[in-house]
């Protein structure tokens, strides 16, 4: 089963039975909608990869929908009209939409456009993914998909247990941590000799990060008997 999500957008049943057979011929997974007002729930709620748009519907404008998904979403549109006009595929395409495909359409050429729209899909999620990849606060930099942590553009090399806790203080950047919270996030309980290690750890990744001086804070805050946070440097 593909792991792409559709959404069909038609009143028409024997047009969308024609297309669901056409998506499962393909592996996708696809849920339908025949009017408007369904078509904004269900992109809201099951927040489809690609949305297959009649203009034609019964309670409101497919290039009114397009305006409204505009507002919140940038998933690929593709318009499949019977209507021919350029002034209808310029509406289309000026509201937000991506693609436009005449009825009558042929199978091939509809699973075409969706490959195409797909790739697009799969390009901003690679380059989401690798822009999360990366923590910057200041001079310090994490590479969590190498596992590197880098100050001032020279590496720091960190043991298993001090990057997971410079990790966790990172993704929590501006929040106090409490020892409780590290010690079951990283140790998985509480325990006195635990909440030993922790500070033991803590005092030499500070050092590793801070410098020589741990009196002069720059990222990891100590807060006396309540925990520790991550300083942010990017404001």
């Amino acid at each position: 089963m593909n792991k792409h999500q559709i959404l069909i957008v038609e009143d028409d049943i024997m047009v969308s039975n024609l297309m669901a057979t056409t998506l499962e011929m393909g592996g996708y997974v696809y849920r339908t909608a025949k009017n408007g007002s369904e078509a904004i729930m269900e992109a809201l709620s099951y927040k489809p990869d690609i949305m297959l748009l009649d203009l034609g519907l019964p309670d409101m404008s497919g290039v009114d929908i397009i305006r409204k998904v505009r507002e919140w979403s940038n998933m690929p549109i593709i318009v499949v009209s019977a209507r021919v006009e350029t002034s209808d595929k310029v509406s289309a395409l000026d509201a937000g939409a991506d693609d436009y495909l005449t009825k009558p359409f042929s199978v091939d050429e509809l699973l075409a456009r969706i490959r195409v729209a797909l790739r697009r899909v799969d390009a901003d999620r690679e380059k989401a993914s690798a822009a999360t990849s990366i923590y910057e606060n200041g001079s310090l930099r994490i590479d969590y998909a190498a596992g590197c942590t880098y100050m001032d553009g020279k590496e720091i090399h960190l043991t298993p247990m001090e990057y997971k806790l410079l990790c966790l203080l990172a993704k929590n950047t501006g929040k106090v941590l409490s020892y409780n919270y590290i010690l079951k996030e990283i140790w998985g309980g509480v325990n006195e000799s635990d909440m030993a290690s922790l500070r033991v750890f803590m005092t030499v990744l500070r050092r590793k990060i801070e410098g020589s001086s741990v009196d002069d804070t720059r990222y990891i805050q100590t807060h006396v008997g309540i925990g520790y946070r991550m300083l942010s440097h990017n404001s």
